[in-house]
């Protein structure tokens, strides 16, 4: 187990930087994840860790020793690839003790290592198999216990789930976490994923165009994003975002005047807010509930609903907003009609600068 420490991390591509200044620091048994938008430079940190890139400035250390110019061999970390990456002559156990067969270690020496995780990832008795015949599933838990037997520092993954079905995506979500929990390895795991992400992290660390928007706690990045691109990314489906003006300030309650005129209020820190300012108020689909009273009113005309069984999604056209707004209703949630009025609590709400900045939400664990 080790801590990693990124200190100023650059990386460029004929003169294009993909990284601009990336400091992170990562505890020794933390398991941190990165997430992003497409090219949002993730895949490319995680590979800069592993030594398959080079770093074009700053400084990387690993258990405290600088890693910049050691070849990845030497960084005590292992990697899980997006692709299995299996030899399909060699069987399950051929393909788990490559490596160490490599490293010059005797088969008596390699095979107690090997049978012992296979017995972690529950895969012993496909030791003779070949991946032909085995699973997606069995195939991923192969290609960890690959890395695994190498006993690295550090382990990373590149969104190893993304080739799996649903279902076994969920599978091998707990297993990854129950392989965390009894190793305590360092491990660092990107994915596009952001249900992976809140599920399997201690910290999330979102990244957009090279450079880190947020690290916190999946918690922290739900309740209280720094911006409007944290909080639209965190979460799913994304938070409703509706533009509008601010009307009253007063007792830590903000006041906001929407696009038709309706009302907002919200438990917010004011901060430097003015009378007048543009700002952006934010509501997730999981607060809104049928209107009640007149206190915090969306309308909107019903585009879709979609029935999940668990909950009921209820896609509206709202007026000043170009997005479709989104609802996730009570599974036996029926519409009145083709216009439909919800409403939110006002600890629940966000609201965001012009710029996209957050004002601090003052209750933001509130349920």
């Amino acid at each position: 187990m080790a801590a990693v420490s990124l200190r100023q991390i650059k990386k460029a591509f004929s003169g294009f930087y993909t990284l601009h200044g990336i400091d992170l620091e990562i505890a020794d048994g933390e398991f941190v994840v990165f997430v992003g938008p497409s090219g949002c430079g993730k895949s490319t940190l995680l590979r800069t860790i592993a030594g398959l890139e080079d770093i074009t400035d700053g400084e990387m250390q690993i258990d405290g020793i600088r890693v910049n110019e050691l070849p990845p061999v030497k960084r005590g970390v292992s990697m899980v690839f997006q692709s299995y990456a299996l030899y399909p002559h060699m069987s399950v156990f051929e393909n788990m003790a490559f490596g160490l067969k490599l490293a010059g270690m005797k088969k008596d020496e390699y095979t107690p290592l090997v049978d012992k995780v296979a017995k972690v990832l529950q895969i012993e008795h496909l030791l003779g198999r070949q991946p032909k015949a085995l699973s997606g599933g069995q195939r991923q838990r192969v290609a960890i216990g690959r890395a695994l037997v190498q006993k690295p520092k550090v382990f990373l993954f590149d969104e190893p789930l993304s080739n799996l079905d649903a279902s076994l995506r969920v599978q091998m979500r707990i297993e990854i976490a129950r392989l965390h929990r009894e190793l305590k390895n360092t491990m660092i795991y990107v994915t596009h994923d952001q249900t992976e992400a809140m599920t399997l992290a201690d910290r999330i660390v979102v990244l957009r165009a090279g450079k880190i928007e947020q690290v916190g706690t999946p918690i922290e990045l739900y309740h209280q994003p720094d911006n409007l691109f944290v909080a639209g990314f965190i979460g799913s489906p994304k938070m409703n975002t509706l533009a509008a003006t601010v009307s009253r300030i007063e007792d830590g309650v903000v006041t906001v005047a929407l696009k038709d005129g309706t009302p907002i209020s919200l438990t917010i820190d004011a901060g430097d807010a003015q009378v007048g300012d543009e700002v952006v108020v934010g509501v997730r689909p999981e607060h809104l509930f049928r209107a009640e009273n007149g206190v915090n009113q969306i309308k909107g005309q019903i585009l879709a609903t979609e029935q999940l069984g668990e909950a009921t999604m209820l896609y509206l056209d709202v007026a000043g907003m170009s997005d479709t707004f989104v609802a996730r209703m009570p599974a036996l949630f029926k519409s009145s009609g083709e216009q439909q009025i919800l409403q939110f609590k006002a600890e629940h709400g966000y609201l965001f600068r012009a710029d996209g900045t957050a004002f601090r939400r003052l209750f933001p664990l509130a349920e």
